[in-house]
């Protein structure tokens, strides 16, 4: 092995190491038996038990669980939708606005974008009632609105790379476009519209700062509780829901490998 080879593989290894060392950390200490989280006090999964005893953790779980859900599929439907629009549809009046401002939230502080919402709830309640309180709702709103633009992205870049030979074919065949779509375009995009749900939901899993301009009393994300609870003074029972998150993410994220290289594996075999 060179030295070049080396100095790279090293370098790696210290950047794995650096992220996910501390991670193995916290995964070991959640089964510390020690009400002191930086004090080995023996294998115990007493904190699981008392996790699970949290209503109020469990209430913000679930909580946090039905917004992601929800507003990562409507993210995917819009996001969909908006990246078909500008990778198949190259001219139309306002597609350069339209473009800057799908991909406004991928660039905007998190503080802005939260800020201008809440203003923007605001002003409709005095206008037309709506919302008449801010809670659930208006959270999946607002990670709507900035997940889509992600999944946009993903869409739009595995058109760009699409062989448009095939949606022709189907064409000259004469399937109309709504058919073209749903039978020829949707399953090629079908493993980017898979990441970009993941994606959404694995951004609203994680928001703190647009939920807390967004929500309102009674409606606190798990992000909000666990910030809440680190102001408070970190307790062991945090490592172990950070264990079970952990673990829930890799099994999505293994699964979604699994699908998309299987996927691969399909077009492979039929090309």
């Amino acid at each position: 092995m060179s030295r070049s080879s080396t100095f790279i593989f090293s370098w790696m290894c210290f950047g794995f190491a650096f992220l996910y060392i501390p991670i193995f950390v916290l995964i070991i200490f959640s089964f510390n038996n020690s009400a002191i989280i930086s004090v080995w006090g023996g294998f115990s999964t007493r904190w699981y038990y008392e996790l699970f005893q949290n209503e109020q953790i469990i209430e913000a779980c679930l909580l946090s669980l039905k917004i992601a859900a929800i507003s990562a599929t409507f993210a995917t439907i819009l996001g969909t939708m908006a990246g078909i629009a500008v990778s198949q549809f190259q001219r139309f009046r306002g597609r350069l606005l339209f473009t800057g401002l799908l991909g406004a939230p991928l660039v905007m502080p998190e503080v802005i974008t939260g800020l201008s919402l809440l203003l923007f709830f605001i002003s409709l309640q005095e206008l037309i009632g709506w919302p008449s309180s801010r809670g659930a709702n208006t959270i999946t709103i607002a990670h709507i609105t900035f997940s889509m633009a992600y999944v946009a992205v993903i869409v739009q870049s595995r058109l760009t790379s699409m062989d448009k030979s095939l949606s022709e074919a189907a064409m000259d065949l004469g399937a109309r476009p709504f058919q073209v779509l749903f039978d020829v375009t949707l399953p090629i995009i079908a493993p980017a519209m898979i990441s970009g749900w993941l994606l959404s939901f694995t951004l609203s899993l994680d928001d703190l700062v647009i939920a807390s301009f967004t929500a309102g009393a009674g409606a606190s994300t798990l992000p909000m509780v666990i910030f809440s609870k680190i102001k408070l003074g970190v307790t062991p029972d945090i490592n172990a829901l950070a264990t079970l998150i952990i673990s829930i993410v890799g099994i999505g994220v293994f699964t979604a490998g699994y699908i998309l290289h299987r996927q691969k594996s399909l077009t492979k075999i039929i090309r």
